[in-house]
């Protein structure tokens, strides 16, 4: 016995009800939507100019993340407004010294200090404030300065000047790079360009791009009678 299979417009006319069928039940469910409206919007009429469809596929309001404010585990305190000099760099720093690098240490986070940090030691030749010439002074700072280039290394010879230490016991030069100053064989304290910049008004170093410690040193006397 042969299986008949139905042609062609048999398929389409089914196919043709099934759709009609799936609208048919689509439909209903939109109208059975439009009367559960009042009752899911606490007894009241779907929003004015909105139709129940549109209720039902209105879409719920994206997530607002919530970023909190970035925590930054060492902030160098605000230099004080207006140009830089040496009384600004007076009224900020805790410490000013010229020494020699002569330990580093790298030192992870551990209880009673929350950062990773980079101790680094320095024989003191000659002080201006907080130091001990002679004696070895140790400073630490928070890892992501040296990450970003605030760096030392053994042997190398620099005048500083640093803010007096954050809770945690963190410093850093003053002004950032402005506070630092190179110091050559000889002994002569080298000035960059930003220096140059920042002192062009001094009296006695303004303009020179090196001079000898002692000059370095009465400049920083003549701004600190200025405080």
């Amino acid at each position: 016995m042969l299986t008949r299979f139905p042609g062609p417009s048999e398929q389409i006319l089914r196919v043709e009800a099934s759709l009609m069928v799936g609208r048919s039940s689509w439909c209903l469910l939109v109208a059975a939507f439009a009367l559960l409206v009042p009752v899911l919007t606490g007894g009241q009429d779907a929003p004015s100019g909105r139709s129940a469809a549109d209720f039902l596929f209105r879409r719920a309001p994206s997530a607002q993340i919530s970023r909190g404010p970035t925590i930054h585990p060492y902030r160098p305190p605000i230099t004080p407004p207006g140009a830089f000099g040496f009384p600004q760099f007076l009224r900020a720093a805790g410490m000013i010294f010229s020494g020699t690098v002569t330990h580093i240490e790298r030192r992870p986070a551990r209880a009673g200090q929350s950062v990773e940090t980079v101790a680094v030691t320095f024989h003191v030749e000659s002080s201006l404030r907080g130091a001990t010439p002679g004696r070895e002074v140790t400073i630490t700072q928070w890892i992501g300065l040296w990450s970003s280039g605030q760096r030392y290394r053994m042997g190398e010879r620099v005048v500083l000047f640093l803010y007096p230490n954050s809770k945690l016991g963190l410093t850093s030069t003053v002004g950032g790079s402005l506070g630092r100053f190179a110091v050559d064989r000889a002994g002569w304290v080298l000035l960059t360009a930003q220096h140059l910049a920042a002192f062009r008004g001094d009296p006695v170093l303004g303009g020179k791009s090196r001079a000898r410690f002692g000059d370095f040193a009465l400049a920083v006397g003549h701004a600190g009678e200025e405080e």
